[in-house]
């Protein structure tokens, strides 16, 4: 990241406050800027800024839930023990068994995992002082993807061989042969390179524009606020614009909620697939 586009600790605002409407200023629309920022603190030669900061508090904030839940397990689980059995739960049934059956049992863990670092990372958007979607860096989703499609690889051919894997992957069963002439490459592509690709671009695309939409309409009760205040047009401007920030807040705890549960979703299907023998 060039030192001309990292965002230093007093440029955090995506927008000048001192700019309002009537005052010789354009709307300032969120930008880049928005989703720069500079290094907090480094370790060695690996600089740590908020997004990366904000991943691992997530990462220590679930661990430290299910290590306080599970740690001294009772057999009439209390209110904490029973609230992290039925987010379990929720993945283990609701996916896992949905999705793979049986033989999905091993992949739970892994699943519960890949579920709430998805969310908690989508969550830092609607927390006071966070205020940032960390999955609205493309580098998280790419690099969560890429976990993904190790397993998925692994799983594959630890399950099925070599060319039984090849055949998992490229040569689908109970089809005509002429048709694995157009069908094989195709097949190849999409197992190989498009699922991990639209794994990761379907996450970043959400958490990217929900977080400008928020952005946008957070700036303009301000931008329409500073001048006309007092008025019955600020008033009506500024309360509009206002509102139409709530219900997008709530509408993206809900997207955040579903694209965590889509990424997993779309992890169990693969590891379905990658479970099945070739023929």
């Amino acid at each position: 990241m060039s030192k001309e586009l990292a965002v230093s600790s007093d440029q955090l605002l995506a927008f000048e406050t001192d700019c309002h409407l009537f005052k010789d200023c354009g709307f300032p629309a969120p930008s880049v800027w928005s989703f720069l920022f500079d290094p907090i603190f480094s370790v060695g030669p690996v600089d740590f800024n908020k997004p990366m900061l904000l991943a691992l508090i997530g990462t220590v904030v679930i661990l430290a839930f299910f290590w306080a839940a599970f740690a001294k397990p009772k057999l009439v689980p209390g209110k904490f023990q029973m609230v992290a059995e039925i987010l379990y739960d929720f993945v283990r049934s609701g996916i896992a068994r949905e999705t793979i059956g049986k033989k999905g049992e091993p992949f739970v863990p892994f699943l519960v995992s890949l579920f709430f670092f998805v969310w908690i990372l989508n969550l830092w958007a609607l927390i006071p002082l966070a205020q940032f979607p960390v999955n609205s860096v493309i580098a998280f989703p790419v690099g969560l993807a890429l976990m993904v499609w190790i397993v998925y690889m692994t799983v594959t051919f630890k399950t099925n061989g070599f060319v039984g894997g090849i055949r998992n992957l490229c040569v689908p069963s109970g089809l005509p042969k002429p048709i694995y002439v157009i069908l094989t490459p195709i097949e190849f592509v999409s197992n190989i390179f498009v699922r991990p690709f639209t794994l990761a671009v379907r996450l970043f695309a959400n958490m990217f524009a929900g977080h400008i939409l928020i952005l946008i309409f957070t700036i303009a009760t301000w931008y329409m606020l500073g001048t006309l205040l007092g008025t019955l047009l600020g008033t009506v401007y500024a309360t509009a614009s206002f509102a139409l920030t709530l219900v997008l807040t709530v509408f993206e705890m809900f997207i955040q909620a579903l694209q965590a549960y889509v990424f997993t979703v779309l992890t169990a299907t693969y590891l379905s697939q990658a479970l099945e023998e070739a023929h």
